[in-house]
């Protein structure tokens, strides 16, 4: 019963967040009006939150092997819940800003101490069957998420929304009531220095990516702040090479299965990232369809993930490869989207049925089973920092794709008779069909290019996940492949 309950509030917590996130950003118009706020102090609401919980994922998962998983995973509910109540309450932007960014901290710490909690609490098959679920709640929170969280603002207001989330987060908070502790007996101390190094590393890198669109990939904002980034996350690898307490352990990096699954994850977000975000403009914008229906229809590839992510956990506990499950499932997202390069201003939602179906088979039968499988690589006292890395990896590899593939569109479109339009047509502020066309064939180009990029990915990871070769004499390799 006890470890029912935990996984219950682990997985609260992952429907709860990232409603957090979409739930902010349908309330920008509401709040903007309410708080006589605009420009790059409103939008701070969804960046300052994303920032944050990008940059503090892997150091509350390494922290979290040290102090105790479930006191991470306390901290960071309350900060969460502290955070949204502040929000709730804030009479200016500044402070609802603030509060935003603080609440950013607190969901790294419950999302990385989530999965540390879920992979310390469960083993073999139970882990298995417990990282389904999740799966089956993130595909939740990615097919019906943003509706709800567009309900609650619409229904309560922007205020009563920030206060649901923050008696969420007090709910997290009671619910750690019913979890064990664990932390790892080896580890006394953190390496600090270097924890606030990569967090002001990652930072930097991750806004200058949410900058890039606005501000261009060749501005000096952006290209300052990637070297400042890229100097630090050196500096931070260099200093964690013979760090005797190291918010991440390098040698995790050695490891061909772990590396394989991170990779799998990376993987899977480049083959729907991009797509899934900007689908919606070009349905609307290019073939005329409302809001809702465009919604709809992207709906459509998250739908398997309410279901197969459960089916794959059963699937590996019955002896299926995991290694078949992942490179099938990437194969097919690869599939999807050449499929969809039969995207045309007159398409029809019967004909995006079959692609967009496909690519969300693949991500359901990736979802769970990568964070599954990538604790299963590393031994109990590192599994925070593990699910620290994974997330962190996995949300860097989002913000990144979401930046390039609107980058790309524009790019595109910037050599053709659109001429300064481009930025626009890229959103599907379109006002005649040959602008149509030439964001048609803009896709086009992105989407073969995606579908590549993924094939070769899941080659990549088949290949790091493939059993080690032995040498003649000596034990069996392993009968199943992880």
């Amino acid at each position: 019963m006890k470890n029912k309950l935990t996984l219950a509030v682990v997985l609260l917590g992952y429907l709860t967040l990232p409603m957090s996130m979409s739930g902010a950003t349908v309330a920008l118009p509401g709040i903007g009006t309410s708080l006589d706020a605009s420009g790059s102090l409103l939008q701070w609401v969804v960046t300052g939150y994303f920032l944050t919980a990008s940059s503090f994922m892997l150091v509350a998962g390494s922290t979290a092997d040290v102090f105790g998983k479930r006191r991470i995973y306390r901290i960071g509910a309350v900060i969460y819940g502290l955070g949204n109540l502040v929000a709730a309450l804030t009479p200016n932007i500044v402070l609802l800003d603030v509060a935003r960014t603080v609440t950013g901290v607190g969901a790294a710490g419950v999302m990385a101490g989530g999965g540390a909690i879920l992979a310390s609490t469960f083993t073999g098959n139970e882990r298995t069957k417990a990282f389904a679920a999740m799966g089956t709640v993130a595909g939740v929170g990615m097919a019906i998420g943003p509706t709800l969280a567009g309900w609650l603002v619409g229904t309560l207001g922007w205020r009563a929304t920030f206060g649901t989330f923050a008696a969420a987060g007090a709910m997290l908070l009671v619910g750690t009531l019913a979890m064990a502790e664990y932390r790892a007996e080896r580890r006394t101390r953190v390496d600090w220095v270097g924890a606030v190094t990569f967090i002001a590393g990652i930072a930097a890198v991750m806004f200058a990516i949410t900058q890039s669109s606005r501000a261009g990939w060749t501005s000096p904002l952006v290209l300052g702040l990637l070297a400042s980034g890229a100097a630090l996350l050196t500096a931070f690898v260099l200093g964690q090479r013979h760090n005797a307490n190291p918010v991440l352990d390098l040698s995790l990096l050695r490891n061909r299965r772990f590396v394989g699954w991170l990779l799998a994850g990376v993987v899977m977000v480049v083959g729907f990232g991009g797509m899934l975000s900007y689908l919606p403009t070009y349905l609307q914008g290019a073939v005329g369809m409302s809001a809702r229906d465009s919604g709809l229809m992207t709906m459509m590839s998250t739908v398997p993930t309410l279901l197969l992510p459960v089916l794959t956990g059963r699937m590996v506990n019955r002896g299926v490869p995991p290694r078949l499950l992942i490179t099938t499932g990437l194969l097919l997202i690869s599939a999807g989207n050449a499929w969809l390069t039969r995207l045309h201003p007159e398409i029809t939602g019967w004909e995006l049925l079959g692609p967009l179906l496909t690519i969300g088979v693949g991500i359901g039968l990736a979802t769970g089973l990568i964070d599954a499988q990538a604790m299963n690589q590393v031994e109990q006292s590192r599994t925070g920092m593990a699910a620290g890395l994974v997330n962190t990896v996995r949300g860097g590899t989002q913000t990144l794709v979401m930046a390039l593939f609107g980058s790309l569109l524009i790019t595109l479109l910037s050599g053709t008779a659109v001429g300064g339009r481009a930025g626009a047509v890229a959103t599907g502020a379109l006002t005649n069909g040959e602008q149509a066309a030439y964001l048609t064939d803009a896709w086009h180009t992105i989407l073969w290019a995606v579908a590549a990029l993924t094939a070769l990915g899941a080659v990549t990871v088949g290949t790091l996940l493939a059993p080690a070769r032995r040498a003649s004499g000596d034990a069996p390799a392993e009968a199943v492949l992880t």
